[in-house]
């Protein structure tokens, strides 16, 4: 996973098993996990963007372009109730979502090998 502002609030290994026991090359596996990156940063961006007016979201992006993580979470803890339990629940959400297409995905290989 990259080193985004809430990386230290976020756990993907549950996921990164979960891909390890798919039937991939190890290409397609590290394509997927940056899929699953991307998706989390949007998700959790989402989240947090919904949560602040027009001149915040601004502020936010500024901060986040710039890398002051710093800066970004003092403003965020400033300008949002619970911002970090908001992004812990916006990654779960995703995470749980895709664990469960995963393993639906193993399922149906397995189906269609027994066929």
């Amino acid at each position: 996973m990259k080193r985004f502002f809430y990386t230290h609030l976020i756990e993907i290994e549950s996921l990164t098993i979960e891909l390890d026991e798919l039937d991939l090359s190890n290409e397609e596996k590290t394509t997927l996990a940056s899929l699953i990156d991307e998706n989390l940063h949007h998700q959790i961006l989402n989240a947090v963007l919904s949560e602040l007016n027009d001149e915040e979201k601004k502020e936010f992006l500024r901060h986040l372009h710039q890398s002051e993580d710093d800066k970004l979470w003092k403003f965020l803890n400033e300008k949002v109730d619970d911002i970090e339990d908001k992004i812990k629940k916006a990654a779960n959400d995703l995470k749980e979502e895709m664990c469960k297409d995963i393993k639906e995905s193993q399922r149906l290989k397995l189906k269609s090998k027994i066929i």
